[in-house]
């Protein structure tokens, strides 16, 4: 994706547009935001499936050919 050069050329671009006392704010709040995102991802991956209802739904069943 990135190569080494690309993101040290990108961080040097950041340091000097949003200037060194601005730069820790900013990277602490990407942590949190990655650390709330693994999380919510790592809830989401452990939530059981909710039980099957057992609902059956109605219907006919075309040949393969007769499908829209």
């Amino acid at each position: 994706m990135f190569g080494l050069s690309e993101v040290a050329l990108l961080l040097i671009v950041l340091i000097v547009l949003l200037g060194v006392r601005k730069l820790p704010g900013l990277v602490r709040s990407a942590g949190q935001a990655t650390r709330i995102f693994k999380s919510e991802a790592r809830a989401l991956r452990t939530q059981e499936a909710p039980p099957a209802s057992g609902t059956v739904i109605e219907g006919t069943v075309l040949p393969r050919d007769e499908r829209s």
